[in-house]
């Protein structure tokens, strides 16, 4: 018999299908906000859109490195309710409250002292440059509560609550459009902000996210019940934890998602047309990376149970099924993502100088979303066992030491101009897949010995 047709295996994918599923419904929910800044921006010109496209690029890789520190509360929190310390996670939650409010006035600290030279490094056209800077002055309005809000969401989800989180999330989305329909174009009585406008939507929405989840942990019981907010719970011992597991999550993220910020960059000297292009394509292989990293956020929550238990067979046999299920979601992407190209192009725009470009960035995307798929939930499971150096160091070797030396050879040397990038990026993701795969078989023998 076929293991995928045995009843425990068919348990186990109900069980990582009643995880994922509202935590891919809250992902889509959070890159819907960053795509509709895009795709309304786009509406308003392709000024505003390259705009808000670099600018993006900036904040994003810096959001999602950050943002891998907070997620590190995730696994802790697995790991506690697995070994029965239900006393900890109060502590965990508050230690990680401040760590993210430290986080946020570090980055705007940053970002007010250096963001203004960056931008003139890139030799922008002044309108660009200008919408850019505008966009993110508006987004940093709201980094405390987008951070603060990640902490309570990893709360939530590792309480198997996944399915309130998706509710809050999607209560955004329409909150978001409204918004940046409002101050991009002018309306109500609002000056009219074009690409600038869908930061100030976006840092409102952040501010309203982060009530909405406050009120839920102090108004449900199962919530209320653990006094996440009572300040003696910070402890010097959560934080060192946190930072523990957080920092290298934290770094491997940072090295990944920078790296097409970077390549955004590189692709900027190639004029509006080819940011724009570039963009779009970029921003619709991350709605689609949206289904292996959610598969990645419930093999963390379900392995890091099973493991804080020390069930460790339980927890490779969850780990296999939802690589099983993702594997098969992300050939089934690839194959729709490559025979509809040109109509997800015409999502973007109706002008026909963006429309084939953007189709033919949509071609090497199909060949990254496979391989980033196969890799995305091999960090989860790993990070599941606490296992975080491994995902660390793919990282940094895929992307820094393979796939920006490649993309430089391709274009200064053989021309491949903004082609080399793709093929660049498509290098380091199959070899982060490999290595990845040969790190999560040591670790499931050794703790299988």
């Amino acid at each position: 018999m076929l293991f995928f047709a045995e009843p425990a295996f068919r348990v186990r994918i109900r069980r990582i299908l009643d995880v994922m599923i509202p935590i891919l419904i809250t992902q889509l929910a959070i890159t819907g906000m960053n795509l509709f800044d895009t795709i309304m921006s786009g509406q308003a010109g392709t000024v505003d859109l390259a705009g808000v496209a670099i600018g993006a690029n900036i904040w994003m890789p810096v959001f999602t490195g950050l943002n891998g520190i907070i997620q590190a509360l995730t696994a802790i929190v697995a790991n506690y309710r697995g070994a029965r310390e239900p006393e900890k996670i109060a502590g965990a939650v508050m230690s990680g409250l401040v760590l993210s409010l430290l986080i946020s006035v570090f980055i705007i600290l940053a970002g007010w002292s250096g963001l203004e030279r960056i931008l003139d490094l890139l030799s922008l056209a002044p309108e660009v440059h200008r919408v850019a800077l505008r966009y993110l002055g508006f987004v940093a309005l709201g980094i405390p509560p987008l951070f603060a809000a990640g902490i309570l969401r990893s709360f939530v989800d590792s309480m198997g609550y996944t399915g309130l989180t998706m509710r809050l999330f999607l209560l955004t989305m329409p909150v978001n459009c409204s918004l940046n329909y409002i101050f991009i174009f002018g309306k109500l009585g609002m000056p009219r902000l074009g690409g600038a406008g869908a930061g100030l939507g976006t840092a409102i929405t952040c501010w309203l996210l982060c009530l909405a989840f406050v009120l839920l942990i102090c108004r449900l019981p199962v919530f209320r019940a653990y006094h996440v907010f009572a300040p003696g719970g910070i402890s010097l011992e959560h934080l060192r934890e946190h930072l523990r597991v957080g920092l290298p999550m934290g770094i491997a993220i940072f090295l990944e998602t920078s790296i097409f910020g970077v390549e955004c960059l590189f692709v900027s000297k190639f004029g509006t047309v080819a940011v724009a292009a570039n963009q779009a394509a970029m921003s619709f292989t991350n709605l689609l990376y949206m289904v292996p990293l959610s598969f990645s956020l419930a093999l963390t929550i379900l392995t890091g149970t099973w493991a804080g238990a020390r069930n460790f067979a339980e927890a490779r046999a969850y780990a296999a099924a939802g690589r099983f299920a993702n594997f098969l979601t992300g050939l089934l992407f690839a194959v729709v993502l490559f025979l509809g190209r040109s109509f997800i192009a015409s999502f973007y725009t109706r002008d026909p100088a963006l429309l084939e470009p953007i189709r033919h960035f949509l071609t090497f995307a199909v060949c990254f979303q496979f391989c980033d798929s196969t890799a995305a939930p091999i960090q989860g499971i790993l990070r599941g066992y606490k296992d975080v150096k491994a995902t660390f160091y793919a990282s940094l070797a895929a992307y820094w030491l393979i796939s920006l030396p490649f993309g430089l050879v391709l274009d200064h040397v053989f021309h491949y101009g903004p082609d080399g990038y793709w093929l660049g990026l498509i290098a380091g993701i199959f070899f982060s897949a490999f290595f990845l795969t040969l790190r999560l078989r040591h670790i499931e023998q050794r703790y299988a010995a």
